[in-house]
């Protein structure tokens, strides 16, 4: 088992990185405030479908050799921003928008296209799995049972990060729903263009490093 302290100094961890508004939250807020609160959870749910990715991996004793395979990172990290500054592009010029007084209408294909931007912005994102290599394994002990240790370290990590992402979604939808955001709706459309545009930059310039 995971000592208790240990698990404490990790949850106040994840909680201050979730906080700090990053390539996660920032999709998520966008996303939110552009498809409405069902679509920001869906982003919340493609971001923490990364990192469950990636506790498996760390699991697997592989995170490290993703990591030090350079070629094969770079390939990830710059098809993951070109996806998302394709998205980012397509919502710049957009001609016009439904209001944003209501929840739109069901559509799988936008929950689907939500759920993917939020996969790719945290796996192509460099800082996670610079996490998952440098950070996740000062808080295992490697003379106890490695994987039960990962396994409650990465429901605490989601438990957290959902509970966060959660909440920019209810406030993203309070703001939606204001008559601010009705009148500006095409403009809140493309702000959230540019921003994912931003998080495409931001990943692309993001410098690989070496495995420990």
């Amino acid at each position: 088992m995971i000592a208790g302290s240990s698990l404490l100094a990790f949850c106040v961890l994840e909680l201050t990185l979730c906080l700090i508004p990053g390539p996660a939250v920032l999709l998520t807020i966008s996303t939110a405030l552009r498809r409405g609160a069902g679509r920001g959870m869906s982003a919340a749910a493609g971001i923490l479908a990364g990192n469950t990715l990636y506790f498996a991996l760390s699991a697997l004793g592989v995170v490290a050799l993703v990591l030090a395979s350079y070629q094969a990172f770079t390939v990830v990290k710059w098809a993951g921003a070109a996806y998302l500054a394709f998205l980012g592009i397509r919502s710049l010029f957009v001609r016009e928008v439904p209001p944003f007084d209501a929840e739109p209408p069901a559509n799988p294909g936008d929950k689907r296209v939500a759920f993917s931007s939020g996969f790719v912005t945290q796996v192509a994102n460099p800082k996670a799995i610079v996490f998952f290599v440098a950070i996740l394994p000062q808080f295992v002990d490697p003379h106890g049972n490695v994987p039960l240790q990962l396994v409650i370290l990465a429901l605490a990590s989601l438990a957290i990060e959902l509970l966060v992402l959660s909440g920019y979604v209810v406030a993203a939808e309070r703001v939606r729903r204001s008559s601010f955001a009705h009148r500006a709706a095409l403009w809140i459309e493309r702000a959230g263009g540019a921003i994912l545009v931003a998080i495409a930059v931001r990943i692309a310039r993001e410098p690989l490093v070496s495995a420990p």
